[in-house]
């Protein structure tokens, strides 16, 4: 755990890539230092199935806290890659102060902007944060191969309460991916048949686990969550801007002051044929 008080302003690159070996491919993940270490791309077969543009749109992780007074979207939101003011620009608010990469594995520890800036509003509703740089930390394990299945990659977060900050509710996101467009078939993974279930635009969140894949099945993501937390898994399609997305999110009532927050996660990447059978075998897996 780094302690907010003892963080100096250096330079740690965030520039990494990791790999790891499928039956006929290699899936390949990149991180840059333009988002603080967060993935801007993953590759499977050389698709690309991160729709990185903005400082929002990467697989990622985010909070959205009450700060004291009722919650309201983006308005109390540390993220991961940084704030909405970095636009497309090659620059992050947040600060990266570690990241190791090695073969198919990487951690990272960042200290993540607000998503607004002071003075700035999401819809109505004005920024509550009184800086662009939060003090809440988010540390993260990425490694491609979990549980001996090449294509299916374990996702460990941790965020990490300021000391001194009281808060009513949490919202974590505790991960997110946005992909582009061509991702359009939406499903849900139905544990009582084991079956992927089509799933409605919503936007919004329900119970079950989530597959985003192109129409001929060819590629798809799904997101799976072993914890045991109140959770929900979410999906958006936002037509104007040409990309989608999933989430898996825990809410927490009265999170504790310095606090840690750890969340596992697991995406499986292929076919969705292939997604569809891990998530099978991840459902009736005991953690």
């Amino acid at each position: 755990m780094i302690a907010v008080a003892s963080i100096v302003a250096l330079q740690v690159s965030g520039d990494a890539v990791i790999r790891g070996r499928t039956s006929d491919s290699e899936i390949v993940i990149t991180t840059t230092s333009r988002l603080a270490g967060a993935i801007h791309s993953l590759k499977w077969r050389g698709k690309e199935f991160i729709d990185s543009t903005d400082h929002g749109r990467q697989l990622q992780s985010a909070a959205n806290l009450d700060h004291g007074t009722p919650i309201t979207a983006e308005t109390y939101n540390p993220t991961e890659a940084g704030s909405r003011r970095d636009g497309a620009g090659p620059t992050s608010s947040s600060r990266l102060l570690s990241l190791t990469a090695n073969g198919n594995r990487l951690t990272s520890n960042c200290q993540m902007a607000f998503w607004l800036a002071p003075g700035e509003r999401s819809g109505p509703n004005l920024a509550k944060n009184t800086s662009v740089l939060s003090d809440w930390l988010l540390e993260k394990e990425v490694t491609i191969g979990a549980l001996g299945r090449p294509q299916l990659i374990e996702y460990r977060v941790t965020f990490t309460a300021p000391p001194e900050e009281q808060n009513n509710e949490a919202v974590f996101e505790s991960l997110t991916g946005y992909m582009p467009a061509e991702f359009s078939s939406f499903y849900r993974f139905d544990a009582k048949s084991a079956k992927l279930e089509p799933l409605s635009d919503g936007p919004g969140e329900q119970p079950d686990p989530v597959v985003l894949s192109t129409p001929d099945g060819a590629f798809a993501m799904g997101i799976f969550s072993p914890d045991k937390a109140r959770k929900g898994y979410g999906r958006w399609r936002f037509g104007p801007e040409k990309v989608v997305k999933w989430n898996c999110v825990f809410r927490v009532q009265q999170p504790q002051r310095g606090a840690r927050f750890p969340y596992l996660h697991y995406v499986a990447v292929g076919t969705r044929e292939q997604v569809a059978e891990t998530l099978k075998r991840l459902s009736s897996s005991k953690f």
